[in-house]
């Protein structure tokens, strides 16, 4: 379910990022500025049960790759070298989120396996 929290949030982040260049008064200001709220809220509620390096590369992640398709459909110019970044990005955000191991909910509990396996 977390991880669903930093899916809505990196939607909500190519939102109000995309919304940056277009906000000209002050009720574009406030959906931007309300949308920043909830997408902050709803990542750092992720960070309970999901380890922060991996809850925020996937949340930047999407944010970038989000806004970029959005700056293309928007008619903004694009070269294939930036798609070949991407990508990279991409795998980058992929081996995180695969290779980071999920934290223990109680740390204390952990600290005591610890010195009892010493």
């Amino acid at each position: 379910m977390d991880w669903v929290l930093v899916f809505i949030a990196g939607i909500l982040e190519v939102a109000w990022a995309s919304s940056l260049k277009h906000a000209d008064s002050l009720l574009d200001w406030l959906i931007t500025i309300i949308l920043i709220i909830i997408s902050f809220i709803l990542l750092i509620r992720s960070y309970k049960t999901i380890p922060v390096a991996a809850a925020y590369t996937v949340f930047v992640g999407i944010g970038t790759v989000g806004t970029f398709l959005t700056g293309i459909f928007l008619g903004e110019s694009f070269s294939f070298d930036q798609i070949f970044f991407l990508m990279i990005l991409l795998a980058g955000i992929i081996g995180m989120k695969t290779f980071t191991k999920k934290e223990s909910q109680d740390p204390i509990t952990e600290l005591g396996r610890d010195n009892v396996e010493a």
